[in-house]
């Protein structure tokens, strides 16, 4: 089991990644570049940085290049808001690699602007939630048979959420709000619907593909691009201004998705707080219900989305 941010450290406790393949969403920035920085030392095969920003993700690559010079290290446009380039980028991964042993839905997006994502849905929800579905989906069965082997391997799939996800609307997630540009509602009850669907859709994978160890977790409130880069309300103003003088590093945000992807006795289906609590989960994150209701949206949403 984990521990408190001071008692795990990556260096040290990450074991060897030897001839894993690790794809990172929003892995340019932030706690995602963090995570590819802190496990590139520990001898991965590949790692994948999946991203909208080219500049960026290409600083990021010769930045992680630099430190761990025998590691594959890749670039991979992705747009979150777009099918169209998220099959672009699965098409572009799975013409290079033959495994994933993890994949980690680490790309976020915060603030108050009301908009949709170019197939029409509220647009964080679109990118946070339906784009990584889309994602998870195209590259379900490179992860299964990764996990299936010959030989056997530990796969992981981590979804990064929020304690944002408690803050939600009383039914949790409003679909009649999805299709709109969440103007009806507040903007933190549409972030929040976003985090608690990624807590809701992780536990729904954990039970339809035990052969994957499928995880959301809360990182902690970190100084980070996806704060300083939000605007809108009032309330998610004053949150950003709170963050900057009392969010974690970006070092400590990372250690929980890190501790998520290589730790021993992860928790298929369980989310956790930093570093590896258990069981912090919402009621409404864990109802059997609002599971079955977002499984059957999302798989109606992207019926016939292949490549």
């Amino acid at each position: 089991m984990g521990g408190n941010l001071s008692s795990y450290v990556p260096a040290r406790d990450i074991p060897s990644l030897a001839g894993k393949v690790i794809l990172i969403t929003g892995g340019n920035t932030g706690i995602g570049k963090q995570m590819a920085l802190d496990l590139s030392i520990h001898n991965p095969a590949q790692i994948w940085i999946a991203a909208r920003n080219q500049k960026t993700g290409h600083a990021t690559v010769e930045e992680i290049k630099s430190k761990a010079p025998d590691v594959s290290v890749h670039f991979l446009k992705l747009d979150l808001s777009s099918f169209a380039s998220i099959k672009d980028a699965a098409s572009t991964f799975l013409a290079s690699a033959t495994r994933l042993d993890v994949l980690t839905l680490n790309a976020g997006l915060m603030g108050g602007q009301l908009g949709k994502t170019k197939e029409g849905y509220e647009v964080q929800f679109g990118t946070m939630h339906v784009g990584h579905a889309l994602l998870f989906k195209l590259l379900t069965p490179i992860l299964l048979k990764t996990a299936e082997g010959p030989p056997r391997a530990d796969v992981r799939v981590i979804s990064v959420s929020s304690e944002g996800h408690k803050y939600v609307p009383k039914v949790g997630i409003v679909f009649e709000s999805l299709k709109t540009d969440g103007a009806g509602l507040k903007a933190t009850d549409r972030y929040g619907q976003c985090k608690l669907a990624n807590v809701v859709f992780a536990m729904e994978v954990a039970k339809r593909y035990p052969q994957l160890t499928t995880v959301s977790l809360y990182p902690g409130t970190v100084k980070t691009e996806l704060f300083s880069n939000s605007s809108g309300s009032l309330m998610i103003r004053f949150i950003q201004f709170m963050v900057q003088f009392f969010g974690l590093s970006i070092e400590d945000g990372a250690k929980s998705q890190l501790w998520a992807a290589t730790a021993e006795g992860v928790v298929n289906g369980q989310y956790y707080d930093p570093v590896g609590i258990p069981d912090k989960a919402s009621a409404l994150a864990k109802s059997d219900d609002l599971g079955k209701k977002l499984w059957e949206w999302t798989e109606k949403e992207l019926e016939g989305q292949s490549i």
